[in-house]
């Protein structure tokens, strides 16, 4: 049975030193049996440590961290579940050298650690179409502030030295943002038709010429804003250009920077967050817990 927590001192107190830990972090992983993390093998040996695992069939030893983003690392598990709920709960996120100075490890493995938790922080778990009235918008992040009159010739106007990033917002439901190469009608006609279910009642999108095939496969409105129209009837994009303010908000005030090569992490993280805000402060530490297959080695970071 998981242990269940609402609040910081609550999970302090749920852990109290390493072994409670890799005990909720094995009923999480086990939560459907016990496997090999190698060739998942369900029948394991366990030694008298409470720790280490042997595989019957392929005679691996390991422990419940192998093939996960806490595989190799130095850090206390305890100290990985203060930041998985710093990262979690805070609305914008935590800078990692605010998480450096909080958890009293150096910045550079704040960093780490961070990285390793938007790994965990995919958007993976919302693959299902989305369904319903849905916004399509775009935005662009970054930039040098002497250039946002510069265009560029793939994006237009005021996106010079900017990433693109594109986005579908279900009205009362989730968000999926990527970052793209450019905003042209082949990219943003494919992402639709890649996210939105085509039995969705309908898609509202700005002017933008990359949308306007879209009323061949779902029923399109257009919002003008150029023409300072924000509302089109029942079609509007206001819900997604408000997650954009969020995302921003994140970016700029605490992070203040994020190089486009690290944005796509920074992009899901967020979506990943805003899609479970619904839910209570623990269970969302248990949603990343469980998320966190996969060993994201630290040299892949920085490669």
């Amino acid at each position: 049975m998981l242990t269940q927590f609402n609040t910081i001192l609550e999970m302090m107190k749920a852990f109290p030193d390493e072994q409670s830990c890799i005990d909720h972090l094995t009923s999480i992983r086990w939560r459907d049996g016990e496997y090999c993390p190698r060739c998942g093998g369900t029948e394991l040996y366990h030694f008298a440590n409470k720790r280490t695992h042997k595989c019957k069939a392929c005679s691996l030893k390991f422990s419940i961290k192998v093939g996960t983003i806490f595989e190799e690392t130095k850090l206390p598990l305890r100290t990985w579940f203060l930041a998985m709920w710093m990262i979690t709960s805070h609305k914008k996120g935590i800078a990692s050298t605010q998480l450096a100075k909080d958890l009293g490890i150096t910045q550079k493995s704040a960093w780490f650690v961070l990285h390793r938790l938007r790994h965990a922080a995919r958007t993976q778990s919302f693959n299902a179409p989305l369904d319903g009235a849905l916004e399509i918008d775009e935005t662009y992040v970054g930039g040098k502030a002497t250039n946002r009159h510069k265009g560029d010739p793939k994006n237009g106007p005021g996106t010079s030295g900017k990433t693109a990033v594109i986005g579908a917002k279900q009205r009362g439901g989730n968000v999926v943002a990527v970052v793209v190469k450019n905003t042209n009608t082949a990219t943003l006609d494919g992402f639709a038709h890649a996210v939105v279910s085509p039995t969705a009642d309908q898609v509202s999108t700005d002017e933008h010429s990359g949308y306007r095939h879209l009323g061949r496969t779902f029923n399109h409105g257009v919002v003008r804003h150029s023409a300072g129209e924000y509302v089109n009837g029942s079609h509007h994009t206001n819900g997604i250009e408000g997650y954009w303010s969020l995302l921003k908000r994140q970016i700029i005030g605490i992070h203040h920077w994020v190089s486009p090569k690290h944005l796509h992490r920074y992009v899901s993280e967020s979506a990943w967050r805003f899609n479970l805000r619904q839910i209570g402060e623990g269970e969302r530490v248990n949603a990343i817990m469980a998320d966190g297959t996969g060993h994201l080695r630290d040299v892949d970071l920085i490669a």
